[in-house]
């Protein structure tokens, strides 16, 4: 890694005293071009959108379906932490190249699926898609973060909120192409691979790490650590695992409800065109609560503003399930805003932490270990899904999910300095 910042900096060195000047200029495109890559990146969460299809041409169950989902997170985790080996070793460039390969490969190749075998949605989808875009959102957030050492919390929080906005931005843009008798599914598929792929080659070519010598100094209060620990030191402390499992249990709150909002609504009295609106509003939300979270980050710090998450996610169990035992429609879209705000707040809380608690020279292979709460808490969700079919209501999920958030506060407040 020390030698790519050598070749970096003899290839910008720094050029008189307008140099930090322009690296601070740069890096607000620098973060623009980053944040086009997360909402292109981000396609991969408008699966409820991007499975309909495939369900109605091959006849595949839900369940079958919902294991490619799970599967394409958990390549998307072990991506991200490729992301970070790969990068250390060969750099942005080489790195948002494979990516690019790699998504791009995987949308095309679902585009031309056959009915014979599931098996190859596993593979196109979830390893080479999944894998892929794991990759490029390691890699960016790692990049465009470099710049920001004091906004750190705004910068994640903009990434964050172009990755969460994808869903119903370009997924409502696949959901024409794909009712579109001009176009169908097959195209919309291969259309977006090659926009994924071009959209992450450009980047890789515009895209470089900091000259540290002239970069911006990072003088965030809410610094918790001076020193760099590796992820071997990381992950012997308390403090990575209390997060950890503080930030499972918040995202399974917002992934398990994002996986039956719809038919959540549908089921306290709303009409089918005000249940479609509010799984937007949802989204949105979840788009909010990435950049607020962040905001919030450089303004109060990690304590409260980590706490402050928590307590909405407790407040969006308890009034939706309040929704649920009255029916009451009012009470189910406050909650359905409370969800989406607070799992937005947890990408840019993991992205933040790590790096506040832990240091930047590690931050992109310690950032992949954290993600993988994404990966434990899609199965949470499946739990939900289970406890639904199962109970024939609401009710159980969600007192589950506020069992959850509340033993998420307890260990949110035991978070301490790593020692």
């Amino acid at each position: 890694m020390e030698n790519n910042q050598k070749n970096i900096q003899e290839r910008f060195p720094v050029r008189g005293e307008n140099q930090p000047l322009q690296q601070n200029n740069i890096r607000w495109l620098y973060l623009a071009i980053g944040t086009v890559l997360m909402l292109f990146a981000g396609i991969i969460y408008a699966w409820s959108i991007l499975k309909s299809p495939l369900a109605e041409a091959f006849s595949w169950e839900r369940p079958q379906l919902a294991l490619s989902f799970t599967l394409t997170m958990c390549f998307f985790c072990l991506g991200g932490m490729a992301g970070g080996l790969v990068n250390r070793r060969f750099g942005v460039r080489l790195s948002l190249i494979l990516a690019a390969i790699l998504a791009g490969a995987g949308f095309v190749l679902t585009s031309r699926l056959g009915g014979e075998s599931v098996g190859k949605l596993y593979v196109s989808y979830g390893f080479l898609a999944g894998g892929g875009i794991g990759i490029a959102y390691n890699v960016n957030l790692s990049t465009i973060g470099a710049w920001f050492p004091d906004k750190k919390g705004l910068c994640s929080g903009v990434l964050m909120m172009g990755f969460g906005a994808s869903a119903l931005i370009l997924g409502s843009l696949a959901e024409k192409m794909i009712s579109s008798p001009s176009v169908g599914w097959r195209n919309a598929f291969l259309i977006i691979g090659i926009a994924l792929c071009v959209v992450l080659l450009v980047s890789a070519f515009i895209l470089r790490v900091p000259n540290t010598s002239a970069a911006p100094k990072g003088n965030n209060a809410a610094a918790s650590t001076n020193r760099d620990y590796t992820t071997s030191e990381m992950v012997r402390t308390s403090s990575f695992w209390r997060a950890f499992v503080c930030l499972i249990f918040l995202s399974a709150a917002g992934s398990t409800v994002i996986s039956f909002a719809r038919d959540l609504v549908l089921s306290v009295g709303a009409e089918i065109s005000l249940a479609t609106t509010l799984v937007g509003l949802l989204s949105v939300c979840n788009g909010l609560g990435r950049i607020t979270t962040g905001a919030f980050f450089d303004k109060f710090g990690r304590r409260k503003t980590m706490l402050i998450a928590n307590a909405v996610t407790i407040l969006a169990a308890g009034v939706t399930l309040l929704a649920v035992i009255f029916t009451s429609l009012p009470l189910c879209i406050m909650g359905l805003c409370a969800t989406g705000f607070s799992y937005g707040s947890c990408p840019t809380i993991s992205s933040v932490f790590t790096s506040e608690f832990f240091g930047t020279k590690y931050y992109a292979v310690n950032f992949s270990v954290m993600n993988f709460n994404l990966m434990c808490a899609s199965f949470i969700a499946a739990l939900g899904s289970v406890l639904l079919a199962s109970s024939g209501g609401y009710v159980a999920p969600f007192v589950l999910l506020l069992v959850l958030a509340s033993i998420a506060m307890v260990l949110n407040i035991s978070i301490r300095d790593p020692k």
